[in-house]
């Protein structure tokens, strides 16, 4: 399944709720599955942490659905093929935490 494939999937299943939940609605959905997604992490069952992974993703396509973005084309432009910053594949930068 391609990107824009699975946002439209996601657009029918859940658009009608996500349109009437708003932008900021479909945010704090967002940032709650990432919230749940550190918890798994951190405890590190597997299963549970791609559950959590897919719910991310998924509400993160609902709130792209809301804001009318296209996440496969804005995907392909910040990051056709190599890294937007230093222009490399693999990416040369030098990042540190």
């Amino acid at each position: 399944m391609e990107i824009r494939e699975f946002q439209q999937l996601m657009h029918d299943l859940y658009f009608e709720n996500d349109k009437k939940r708003g932008r900021l609605g479909n945010f704090i959905w967002l940032v709650s599955e990432i919230g749940e997604l550190a918890r798994v992490l951190r405890d590190g069952n597997e299963e549970k942490i791609k559950e959590e992974v897919a719910d991310v993703f998924a509400w993160l396509a609902s709130l792209a659905n809301v804001l009318n973005i296209d996440l496969e084309e804005v995907v392909k432009k910040k990051y056709p093929g190599k890294c937007p910053r230093c222009k490399n594949n693999p990416c040369k930068c030098n990042f540190r935490l």
